[in-house]
């Protein structure tokens, strides 16, 4: 059968998030550059579809393009990992420590940051003919975001920074049902529905993704954002990757192990 139940998708969660505890720093890394690199380009090109058809749903409904595309190509996003790495960890699997899983969230932080890094240089310099002319319309829009979405939330300080985190938690709970959606086929159409819905909808909620932003804020600032380092960081970065974590580990992770796991197939350890 072409979809599989809770109960043999959730046993394949597992076997994931172990698989990515052991493999080398390499592959880890070389994975987690594609990933980052290619959800930049999505989020540039959701972006530019928004501005020229004056449609925010336009760009969203397109955005999971590049996600659907990473994830069939085997590639890693950390916000993926956050899911999948502890689960081995809590169902016991051999050699899996905190350790391990510390390491394979460091690099694919790592890879995703300079996949993202990368392709904020091209577009960048792509849309400027080399920082010689104006960014134009769409390079205008990606770097007012940088701002509105630094600035804007240092301003209600606390709350601000309270409002961010709840946005990268509701963020990676959508994205992270993306990644579990796409074990729940075995046929690339059904991995490309099941992926499609809930990432559609993070991006139109406008919600924090912590790989999309290593795309957008560096964006800014190469193209003069007005706005420092410690202000990304701060009042951006570190908010929506804790988030991240926090939101698809406990809404997804942990909610689909406790409640399916004990009637899923057994791996054979013999």
């Amino acid at each position: 059968m072409s979809y599989l139940q809770p109960s043999e998708f959730v046993t394949k969660m597992v076997d994931s998030g172990e698989s990515k505890v052991f493999m080398s720093t390499k592959d880890t890394i070389i994975r987690a550059f594609m990933a980052g690199a290619i959800l930049g380009l999505a989020a540039a090109f959701a972006i530019t579809v928004s501005m020229q058809t004056g449609s925010p749903l336009a760009g969203a409904m397109l955005f999971p393009v590049g996600f659907i595309m990473l994830y069939l190509m085997g590639f890693d996003l950390l916000t993926g990992v956050f899911v999948l790495v502890p689960l081995a960890l809590l169902d016991k699997r051999p050699g899996v420590t905190v350790k391990q899983v510390l390491r394979n969230w460091g690099l694919v932080f790592i890879g995703n940051f300079a996949g993202a890094l990368i392709v904020a240089f091209m577009m960048s310099f792509i849309l400027t003919y080399g920082y010689s002319v104006e960014a134009g319309v769409v390079g205008d829009k990606i770097a007012s975001i940088g701002e509105t979405r630094t600035l804007g939330y240092k301003e209600h300080g606390i709350l601000g920074w309270m409002t961010i985190f709840i946005r990268g938690m509701l963020c990676n709970w959508m994205v992270s049902m993306g990644v579990v959606g796409a074990m729940v086929s075995t046929t690339v159409s059904g991995k490309a529905i099941a992926m499609w819905m809930p990432i559609m909808l993070f991006f139109y909620m406008g919600f924090e993704h912590s790989i999309v932003n290593m795309f957008l804020f560096p964006f800014s600032m190469i193209l003069g954002g007005d706005f420092t380092i410690m202000d990304y960081l701060l009042w951006n970065e570190i908010p929506t990757v804790l988030g991240n974590l926090i939101g698809g580990l406990t809404f997804t992770g942990l909610t689909l192990y406790s409640t399916h796991i004990k009637t899923g197939p057994k791996r054979d350890l013999k």
